[in-house]
């Protein structure tokens, strides 16, 4: 009985320590301060979507490489000028990250309602949950009250997770971050919307082996072995538009478009995981709403650190 309330206690204590790292977060934040911001937010979203179903994946992505870099700033948000560097022109952003005009679009509609209030930061969280949610996906309680970095950092935002990493070196990473191999794979599902560069692609599809032939083939078709850098191809074959786990499906049939979404399935340690999402959604879209909470997380600016951007693109 003793150890029972040891463990017991232990765990509290765990889940207290756990709530106090971010403390400062709370998901009624601006519940007295900007009452409407998340229907403003959702609403501005759902035309960006039924606008181009793409940017639910481009808002995703967005919000993944701004946490990736010195946690959840909107870092990522900020424009190079004469005196500053952003993260826009690091390699595996430049000419690649997108969505931008969608934050200022509701960033606009936020200080209409609510000047100098509310983050670019805690917009761009609450944009990336609504855009999973409008193409299918699970939604979550999204944790407010992050504020806006001032600086940027080119050279983190070089080191991101690459396509072209293997299991280890993503494992490693994630691990880095604080996000264990199970957040890693469930994340890794977002690639279940969205596209990708034949630049990214176009070893996979002619050096590898482990991989479908008639997949490779029907890639190769829009990916030429030279040139054609910025063709485009679905990360998931069957329903690149609806947040679903058939990306999953794709890797246990040997379809996953790039190298570090097949690592995940390839004899190794998240074959098993892989292979249970493949077989039910619901397990998946679980796991994956926790592991987005646990990414929105990662070392947020609170309290007076920072600032409220008036203009996500530039510091105040």
């Amino acid at each position: 009985m003793a150890s029972t309330t040891h463990i017991v206690t232990v765990l509290t204590i765990l889940s207290l320590l756990a709530c106090s790292v971010n403390a400062q977060l709370s998901s009624n934040f601006y519940a007295t301060t900007c009452p409407n911001l998340q229907t403003i937010v959702r609403n501005a979203m759902t035309q960006a979507v039924n606008k181009e179903a793409r940017i639910g994946a481009s808002m995703l992505r967005l919000f993944f490489h701004d946490c990736f870099v010195n946690g959840c700033d909107a870092s990522i948000l900020l424009d190079d000028t004469a005196t500053f560097t952003g993260e826009k022109n690091a390699s595996p952003n430049r000419n690649s990250v997108r969505g931008f005009e969608v934050i200022d679009t509701i960033k606009t509609r936020v200080e209409a309602t609510c000047n100098a209030t509310v983050s670019c930061a805690d917009i761009l969280a609450l944009a990336t949950r609504d855009g999973v949610v409008l193409l299918g996906g699970p939604s979550w309680i999204v944790p407010l009250g992050r504020r806006d970095a001032r600086t940027a950092s080119q050279s983190a935002a070089n080191n991101l997770p690459s396509p072209f990493s293997d299991l280890a070196t993503l494992t490693s990473k994630f691990s880095a971050k604080g996000l264990s191999a199970r957040d890693m794979t469930a994340l890794s599902g977002g690639h279940t919307i969205g596209l990708a560069r034949c630049s990214l692609f176009r070893t996979r599809i002619y050096n590898e082996t482990n991989i479908d032939s008639n997949f490779a083939t029907t890639r190769r078709a829009n990916c030429p072995a030279s040139g054609g850098d910025n063709n485009l191809a679905p990360l998931e074959t069957q329903t690149s538009n609806r947040f679903d786990n058939n990306y999953y499906k794709d890797l246990v049939a040997r379809r996953g478009l790039l190298h570090s979404d097949q690592v995940l399935f390839n004899g190794g340690s998240q074959d098993a995981l892989v292979r249970t999402y493949s077989n039910n959604n619901a397990a998946f879209a679980s796991d994956f709403a926790a592991a987005m909470v646990k990414m929105s997380n990662i070392s947020p600016l609170t309290g007076t650190n920072g600032e409220i951007r008036r203009n996500c693109r530039v510091v105040n």
